[in-house]
């Protein structure tokens, strides 16, 4: 059985697993207990209207047969498609990464809040509200002159355990008119930052954007589902040695 995918918060939080063919889809609400060990990684192959098609190459997570780039993604305004077809409404917006990450992002408009939660954003603001993707993306340019456009996961796993420094937040949104803002939940609350690490087993605390939170020996850890996806997995607890967090020993 191979992990050959995953949801994030805001489209239902799931890892997606096939033993060939049928792709079947594991929830990841709290207190669910996860069980696989980890094997061998390697291309997750591709998902194809449902069904999985393999691939023995040895690349993780994706090998350069099954590696697709989302041109739009890199688009700053000059359309990089042979022919421009984002014709849409499209928002642009702030992302608040706490403590004090900020970024500028795009999105359909119909999508915002989904957008929002698929990043693990824990504020946000809608800015502007344009016809098509390319003057999305023209305002987004501009506006990554002074904020930035990606977040790490470092900066993620970080902030899962931080606030948003208020004042800084308020300094950055004086800039706009703002049209809506977001105070986003993930369901879950952090007393301290979780170790960083590729676990599939423990109990599941939540999910924020593409990190998964696991607790297992009294240590909270935080998994980038992302470097997941490729890895042959068997059911049962791992039996690696895990780093654990201070507070597990009191």
């Amino acid at each position: 059985m191979q992990l050959v995918g995953y949801e994030p918060s805001g489209r239902g939080s799931a890892l997606l697993v096939s033993d060939g063919g049928s792709v079947e889809s594991v929830p990841l609400e709290p207190d669910r207990e996860l069980s696989y060990a980890l094997g061998e990684r390697r291309c997750a192959g591709t998902i194809d209207d449902g069904e999985h098609v393999s691939c023995d190459r040895a690349r993780p997570p994706y090998c350069e047969y099954h590696t697709s780039t989302w041109v739009c993604a890199r688009c700053t305004g000059d359309c990089l498609k042979p022919e421009m077809d984002c014709y849409q409404e499209h928002a642009v917006y702030v992302a608040a990464f706490a403590p004090d990450t900020f970024k500028v992002g795009v999105t359909k408009s119909r999508r915002l809040e989904t957008r929002l939660r698929e990043q693990g954003a824990d504020r946000a603001a809608h800015v502007h509200t344009v016809s098509n993707g390319r003057i999305a993306r023209e305002l987004e340019a501009e506006i990554a002159d002074w904020l930035v456009d990606r977040v790490r996961t470092g900066p993620k796993v970080a902030s899962l355990a931080d606030t948003v420094d208020e004042a800084a937040w308020e300094e950055v949104l004086a800039e706009f008119d703002v049209i809506d803002r977001f105070d986003l939940e993930y369901g879950f609350d952090l007393q301290s930052r979780p170790v960083r690490e590729t676990i599939a087993s423990g109990t599941v605390r939540g999910v924020k954007g593409r990190l998964l939170v696991l607790e297992t020996g009294g240590t909270t850890y935080a998994v980038d589902m992302r470097d997941l996806v490729g890895y042959e997995i068997t059911e049962g607890a791992s039996s690696r040695n895990l780093q654990s967090s201070l507070g597990s020993f009191g």
